[in-house]
């Protein structure tokens, strides 16, 4: 084997080597990202369970606040409406991080 051989035998075992250099890192990088991946979506199926009791709960208490004639009950109805509203809004940010 002559030297050139030699040189780019050298320089072809060094960038095999940095392709299985870089192989790994993105093997890695992969294994990270579907972790997160299935962590999120976790995160995700939560907070639409979430939003949908809610919503159920929104649904009684605006039948609860068509059946009451009181004006305390309808104010304390629109109080946990209210209540309620804010922790839908909580979940939609989850949902948009």
């Amino acid at each position: 084997m002559t030297e050139d051989q030699k040189r780019l035998l050298a320089v072809f075992e060094v960038r095999v080597r940095d392709l299985m250099e870089l192989c790994d890192k993105q093997n890695h990088k992969i294994n990270e990202l579907t972790t997160t991946l299935v962590r999120k979506e976790s995160e995700l199926k939560q907070a639409m369970n979430t939003i949908q009791e809610l919503s159920t709960k929104c649904d009684n208490m605006l039948t609860a606040r068509v059946v009451s004639v009181n004006e305390g009950e309808m104010k304390s109805a629109r109080m946990r409406l209210s209540k309620l509203v804010r922790e839908v809004d909580k979940c939609i940010a989850l949902l948009n991080e």
